[in-house]
This record gives structure tokens, C-alpha cells and sequence, in this order.
């Protein structure tokens, strides 16, 4: 699939290809993050965001997971203390340059922000050219309890600096990210709010993807925002709507909205799927449901 038919042609997530040769539950294929953008994410656009790191410390840092460490990119003020603490997690495409300019983004904001490469132990996907070699080979390996346990190594490292306060925890995630913070809004009750842009509600259930986002609404303890694209090809207004009725059963307080005439993919900046319009008010959006919730 060419990257630029990622966000308008649906997923079968059934027909995912297996990778090629077994990957040791101990090793971790990726050690550093990669520089710049992924591969398979296409040449960057003009309206690539850049935001500059002057009073921040950022960089790339590792995490203590189960098995050995992860890479993250980390982004804080360079002063100050208890600071939020916010998850940014990655889309398909792992942490490449987008989701470390957010990270900066957030920290302008004073926060701790991290994103650890969740794909570490599966594979490298920043060398992948293709979308459906990222989606075969690597995104269909990532067990969700593993996500699970590295977001919570994370939090743990984010209160190792001493600088934070954890009690105000939140989460952002673009695409497979925002899938993942629904997910977490269901695993951690200590998640303050999330923000998930564009994430499948459905349709990548196995058996190391035991549940989907629809099947824990009724169950989610934190508020989530829910950004969604009347364009998009992969998640049907009806799956929305069937998403919001059962978010209403549970006491989550939790919000989808859908942005018309946008396609998946509206806030990333550097693909040709930004809409800046509909980006620039989602962030908005986004950083007052944080606050708004203790995050």
C-alpha cells in the first residue's frame, strides 16, 4: 500500500502478513529512535511543523520495560516542578519526528511529555517503505498487554525525574495511538483525561488484541475526547455512533466528535491529509480537555 493511500482505503486487519522468522520475547530490535521522518510516512510536506526546543530540555532517553529497555523521546520544561505528565503515543509509523515536535508542542505548555517507541521489541518500522509490510509485520505483533505495561513503564520513568506530578496524568494518540488510549483510559484508573484522534474503534481483535475500544466503552474510567474525520475510510459514522451510545452506559463522561470534510490523518502536519483549520481547532480541543480534567 503507498503511503498515500494510507487513511483512504480500509484496513483488513485478517489478511495482515506474518513476519518473516520468530522475534525473541527478550530481544528488542530497536535501541535508538531513528532521526527524521518513517520511511513509509512519505516525503514531508511544506506544512511540516517544526517547534524549536528553547527552554526545554528534550531528547531521546530509555525506559525500564519488562525485559530490558525501550527508547522514548522526552520533552519538559527546563524548570519548574510538578509538572502533568502527558503519553503521547505514536501512530504506525513509531516515534519519528511528528510525535517528537508534539512532544515539544506539550511541553511548551509545561509538560512532561513522552513517547516510548511501543513497537521496540517487534520491529523497526521507520526502515519500512511500505504501509502494509508496517501493518503485517509489526503492528499485527504487538500484544495490547504489552502496550499496556511499557505506557505504565513510562509513567514510572516520568516520576523517577522527581519533577512531576503523576496524579496529573494524560494521554494523546494519533491513528494506532489513538486506539491505544482508549485502551489505556480502561487499564489505568489513574489517567486523569485522553485525547484520541482518529483511532480504529474496531476491527483488529486476535488473540493478542483481545478486545477492541467498542468492547471496553461501557468500562472506561477516564474522560476521553475522541476526534474522529467524516472522511475517513476506516472508521464508519455508524461504528461512531455505536461507540457514543455505549460510552454513554458508563460514567466515563467521555466525547467523540467528528470533524466533516476532513480525512484521517487531519492533525498530521507533515502528510497530505492535514487540514490545518480542523488540526489547529482539535488542538485546542485537545489541550482544554486536558485541563479541564487535572491533566
Amino acid at each position: 500500500m503507498h503511503h498515500q493511500q494510507y487513511g483512504l482505503l480500509p484496513l483488513d486487519f485478517a489478511k495482515a502478513k506474518p513476519a518473516n522468522g520468530a522475534v525473541s520475547r527478550r530481544g528488542f530490535i530497536v535501541s535508538s529512535l531513528a532521526s527524521g521522518f518513517a520511511l513509509a510516512a512519505g516525503a514531508a510536506q511544506a506544512s511540516t511543523i517544526v517547534t524549536d526546543s528553547r527552554g526545554l530540555i528534550a531528547g531521546e532517553v530509555k525506559i525500564a520495560v519488562q525485559g530490558g529497555e525501550i527508547p522514548a523521546y522526552r520533552a519538559m520544561p527546563e524548570k519548574g516542578r510538578d509538572l502533568p505528565v502527558l503519553l503521547v503515543i505514536q501512530e504506525i509509523f513509531g516515534v519519528h519526528e511528528h510525535i517528537k515536535d508534539v512532544c515539544r508542542r506539550y511541553a511548551k505548555l509545561g509538560y512532561c511529555a513522552i513517547a516510548p517507541e511501543l513497537f521496540a521489541r517487534q520491529g523497526d518500522v521507520s526502515k519500512m517503505s511500505d504501509i502494509g509490510q508496517i501493518l503485517g509485520e509489526v503492528v499485527s505483533k504487538v500484544p495490547d498487554a504489552q502496550v499496556m505495561s511499557d505506557l505504565d513503564a513510562a509513567v514510572a520513568y516520568a516520576k523517577g525525574t522527581g519533577r512531576v506530578d503523576v496524579k496529573r496524568l494524560g494521554a494523546v494518540g494519533y491513528c494506532w495511538g489513538g486506539r491505544t488510549v482508549w485502551l489505556y483510559a480502561a487499564h489505568n484508573p489513574q489517567l486523569k483525561a485522553g485525547v484520541a484522534y482518529y483511532g480504529l474503534l474496531n476491527g483488529m481483535k486476535s488473540e493478542i488484541k483481545p478486545a477492541d475500544p467498542i468492547d471496553l466503552a461501557a468500562n472506561i474510567k477516564a474522560p476521553v475526547l475522541g476526534l474522529y474525520a467524516g472522511l475517513d475510510k476506516y472508521i464508519k459514522e455508524d461504528v461512531v455512533e455505536q461507540m457514543r451510545g455505549l460510552l454513554a452506559k458508563g460514567s466515563s463522561g467521555s466525547e467523540v466528535l467528528i470533524f466533516p470534510g476532513v480525512d484521517h490523518g487531519f492533525n498530521a502536519d507533515y502528510r497530505p491529509t492535514y487540514d490545518a483549520i480542523a488540526a489547529e481547532y482539535a488542538a485546542k480541543l485537545a489541550r482544554e480537555w486536558l485541563h479541564d480534567h487535572g491533566a
